[in-house]
């Protein structure tokens, strides 16, 4: 990762890192925020970084763990996702103390930002649609959709977007359609986008047949992220 830039977020006691992906030019520019999943980042994840950056965007990639976390194995990873799973006011409370920190750089347009999350950083960008983070969409791929507070009317300012997986064990169909009743009881301008016979993480080669139940799928990935683009292209249009 030498070509990105280092950024921090405090939040209470926890310090949490990041990475910077910079456009070319001064700014301000648009920003997204990138969640990566329970294990953290990887290849496919820093090659979007990069892509976003090449259309424009300051592209950050996200902790939300702690600095200094042990993500060097699954085991070890999925440990810090388990115990922050049990939190869920900490992983809200976290995901907008980023908002925060990145409305308040220089180099970038606080109205405009978004946040992209994969996996457990789909619900990190739920999380942060639901706790009224001043983005102009969240999208989250394959991403966590249930919640300890679910949208309420009125509060959430974002767009939200979720590519889901008519196959996904951790967002099965029942999740998926409370999800969407969710949205709509509470108002919120979204979109949900089922690939009926594709799996979980279906946009992430680099976890392809990690577990059962996760596979890579070329098409899926191809049409969410050229969604997920015209997207960005117009709500964060100058």
């Amino acid at each position: 990762m030498s070509d990105f830039a280092a950024m921090e977020c405090t939040h209470g006691e926890t310090t949490m890192d990041g990475f910077v992906a910079m456009p070319e030019g001064t700014g301000p520019h648009a920003a997204v925020l990138l969640f990566p999943g329970a294990t953290g980042t990887g290849p496919t994840f820093e090659k979007r970084a990069r892509e976003l950056a090449a259309l424009g965007y300051l592209a950050v990639g996200i902790n939300v763990y702690g600095k200094g976390a042990d993500l060097s194995s699954e085991q070890a990873a999925g440990a810090h996702f388990m115990a922050l799973l049990q939190q869920p006011d900490e992983i809200r409370a976290r995901v907008l103390a980023w908002v925060d920190a990145l409305a308040a750089r220089e180099d970038v347009d606080a109205a405009r930002m978004a946040a992209i999350g994969y996996c457990f950083g789909g619900k990190c960008v739920f999380e942060l649609a639901r706790g009224g983070g001043d983005v102009k969409a969240v999208v989250g791929f394959h991403g966590l959709l249930e919640t300890h507070a679910p949208a309420q009317k009125g509060e959430v300012k974002a767009r939200v977007v979720a590519w889901c997986a008519g196959q996904d064990p951790y967002a099965p169909a029942e999740h998926i359609d409370g999800f969407r009743a969710e949205m709509a009881a509470a108002g919120v301008a979204h979109q949900v986008t089922v690939f009926s016979d594709v799996q979980h993480s279906f946009s992430d080669p680099d976890h392809d047949g990690l577990q059962p139940g996760i596979a890579y799928d070329a098409v899926a990935d191809a049409v969410s992220w050229a969604g997920t683009v015209a997207l960005l292209g117009e709500v964060l249009a100058a």
